[in-house]
């Protein structure tokens, strides 16, 4: 399968490493690691076992690539709007288009560009960074939950659950999209805040029993709103519980809105916050400590 990866960052280089190692055809868009790459491949250093790919197909344009089988996006959210510059060139007939990126509405964005049949949503549960140009660390979990943005016959998720299984990735498939979603909000939203408002990372934060016991009441807004959005099968209140004992044994893992502040990059806010506080608003659900979040993070970006 021809894949071009969209948003090489921690997420896409690692994805996109794995699926090259297992023997797919995989084209990196690069921005800032393109001279490394070229000239010393990509370096991945993983709990899981270090490995180098010497020889990878990177480019600086989309238009270098041309149409492929799959674009696989990992853009931050902040960069939506190149959708249609960074894609479009990507896209044949056949083209599939699968979204890992955070937060609520990118699959809607996709489709009102390149049609919805051809999108897929993922979540992705991936602790990575970036290191030095040329390589991505990998710190923890990794699995990937796939759901079709439409419904229709499940077959082609199975097939890239299947593709991402052959390249040593935990990956499942949901007949519920949305939950899934919300879900990894239940997580994003108050260890990306937080982390990124203190600029300290996930450990430290649960150390404190206020802290922590923030952390439970920021999740249990968001699983409410959640519930509120006709789940097929509702979160339950011990999902927080289950999140907190998970991330327990992370240690010091900087989430991405942390290390997107500490390196004066925009920030994830409409997506990861402002979208589901919408969604929310308009169930009747109120979530006081995600607003306080939301509006923190906006006056410490301005």
């Amino acid at each position: 399968m021809k894949i071009a990866i969209v948003g090489a960052g921690a997420l896409g280089l690692y994805y996109g490493a794995l699926l090259q190692r297992a023997g797919e055809d995989v084209h990196f868009l690069l921005r800032s690691d393109y001279e490394a790459i070229f000239q010393h491949g990509l370096k991945v250093f993983s709990i899981n076992g270090d490995f180098s790919l010497p020889h990878v197909k990177g480019y600086r344009a989309p238009d270098e690539i041309g149409p492929v089988d799959l674009v696989l996006v990992g853009l931050k959210t902040f960069a939506n709007d190149r959708y249609e510059e960074l894609i479009r060139p990507l896209v044949g007939e056949g083209t599939q288009i699968l979204t890992l990126q955070n937060g609520l509405g990118n699959e809607e964005a996709l489709a009102s560009l390149f049609g919805a049949g051809r999108i897929i949503g993922g979540v992705a549960f991936l602790c990575s960074n970036r290191g030095e140009p040329g390589e991505v660390h990998h710190l923890g979990s990794g699995r990937i939950i796939l759901g079709e943005f439409l419904p229709r016959d499940g077959g082609r998720i199975e097939e890239l659950a299947a593709m991402f299984t052959r390249a040593a990735v935990d990956c499942r498939t949901t007949d519920d999209l949305k939950r899934a979603r919300w879900e990894k909000l239940v997580w994003n939203i108050p260890f990306n805040g937080l982390c990124a408002l203190v600029q300290q990372p996930v450990n430290l934060l649960l150390a404190r029993k206020a802290s922590r016991k923030l952390v439970r009441e920021i999740m249990h807004e968001v699983i409410a709103a959640a519930n509120a959005q006709g789940l097929a099968t509702p979160i339950a209140e011990g999902y927080a519980d289950s999140m907190l004992e998970f991330t327990d044994k992370m240690g010091e893992y900087r989430p991405s809105m942390q290390i997107d502040r500490e390196e004066g990059r925009p920030l994830e806010i409409a997506a990861i916050f402002r979208t589901p506080l919408a969604y929310g608003a308009r169930q009747g659900i109120a979530m006081p400590r995600v607003e306080m979040l939301a509006t923190l993070l906006e006056q410490v970006a301005s």
